[in-house]
């Protein structure tokens, strides 16, 4: 009899075993599809003291919850000419973080005039630190890191933007 219940244990044990190394195999075999650009607009940056354009970039449009809180998370890359503009329903105090975000990024704040409140320059990659407007804003731009410095922007710089 102890010698069934031995062999019972063995066999189930052998079984367990071999459907957690097969649930494993699985999990190693998903692949996730790489999110594409798509652009839905064109922002341009202007100097506020000469009014002259800095530079221009095609972007994508994030406004509702689920836009918002994606971002540009599970991206490999981001061209230098592109952006990410989010629009909130209301002014106040936001705060980003780079959960899932595998490209560095300047987090530009932008007021409700469009204009540049703060910045957060090279935000680290997958660091999920809250990242403080600092002040009430609407607006936030998102590029690749490096680009606020390289434009020389400055707060009350300003965007206008066009949805296509």
């Amino acid at each position: 009899m102890k010698k069934l219940n031995i062999l019972s244990l063995l066999a189930f044990l052998a079984i367990s075993l071999n459907f957690t190394s097969c649930k494993e195999e699985t999990k190693a075999e998903i692949k996730t599809t790489p999110i594409e650009f798509k652009k839905e607009g064109e922002l341009t940056i202007y100097k506020s003291k000469t009014d002259s354009v800095v530079t221009r970039f095609d972007i994508e449009i994030a406004e509702t919850p689920y836009e918002t809180e994606t971002g540009l998370m599970y991206r490999k890359k981001m061209l230098a000419n592109r952006g990410m503009l989010f629009i909130f329903e209301d002014v106040k105090m936001h705060s980003f973080y780079m959960k899932n975000t595998e490209i560095p990024l300047d987090i530009i704040f932008l007021d409700e005039h469009l204009k540049i409140a703060s910045f957060q320059e090279n935000a680290e990659p997958f660091n999920e630190n809250g990242l403080s407007s600092q002040v009430p804003i609407k607006y936030v731009l998102e590029v690749n890191a490096g680009l606020a410095e390289k434009f020389l922007l400055e707060v009350k710089d300003s965007i206008v933007f066009t949805r296509q």
